[in-house]
């Protein structure tokens, strides 16, 4: 028996939101197995720095900036993209405040922004897919579509829903030999947890109650990326793989 393959040389990937944070390093780390990345952000400028930063490490790259909460601009993008193999839906953003005062548009936004997107990017590439009887979509959810904390209401309801669309699409999309999965982050350093990481009382507290003893790191998410993007996930579909350093495990 082989060993199973990791290789990713000749596909096409396009990373959302992959002008920094997870994206960027998800982005880098299906160059670094071989594929050719699309990055995407709304930011060109951002953009285009993402873009030169990751050719400076060899990675085969380019750079698409629509805004994928919006349908017209997704679709309007979508003949650029090109034949698209793997499909990773990272864009995600944060709005915290206590439900009982939340503002519609702070609601709307996380919903738009960490659920629709996926929705309407996924729907923009996969009738390619279909037609190669072939592809991957990776859809990163979160920690917190299991669990909870005051003031995420918003965003544990986006990544919820996340996780269900990830099955939704795997019920109809496994037939056509498309693996859809979904990567549950913990509480991983990006600029969007330093003000959660500069508080010694939550740091101490993340600490504390994760198993592994610390934050993770965006490296510590690009392994099962590779893995669920390449043809050793051949046969894993509809799957949450939870990345939090044991953190969910243990009361």
């Amino acid at each position: 028996m082989s060993a199973p393959s990791f290789q990713l040389t000749g596909r096409r990937a396009l990373v959302t939101g992959s002008s920094r944070g997870i994206g960027l390093a998800l982005a880098g780390a299906l160059a670094a197995a071989g594929a050719h990345v699309v990055l995407n952000a709304r930011d060109a400028a951002r953009l285009a720095g993402a873009v030169e930063d990751l050719r400076a490490t060899g990675a085969s790259v380019e750079a698409c900036a629509f805004d994928v909460t919006d349908e017209a601009s997704v679709l309007a993008a979508a003949p650029a993209l090109g034949t698209i193999d793997i499909l990773v839906n990272n864009t995600g953003i944060q709005r915290r405040g206590p439900l009982a005062t939340m503002p519609l548009a702070d609601w709307n936004a996380v919903l738009h922004t960490n659920l629709t997107s996926a929705f309407l990017v996924a729907r923009a590439v996969v009738p390619g897919m279909i037609a190669r009887r072939a592809g991957k979509i990776v859809n990163v959810c979160s920690l917190m579509s299991e669990l909870a904390r005051p003031t995420t209401g918003n965003y544990a309801a986006a990544k919820g829903g996340l996780k269900m669309l990830t099955r939704a699409m795997c019920a109809e999309w496994a037939p056509h030999n498309i693996q859809v999965n979904g990567l549950a982050p913990g509480y991983i350093l990006t600029e969007m947890t330093e003000p959660l990481a500069a508080d010694p009382k939550f740091d101490s507290w993340i600490k504390g109650r994760t198993p592994a003893g610390r934050w993770g790191s965006v490296a510590d998410l690009t392994g099962a990326c590779v893995f669920l993007a390449s043809p050793a996930a051949a046969f894993v579909n509809g799957q949450i793989l939870t990345i939090d350093g044991g953190l969910s495990a243990v009361i």
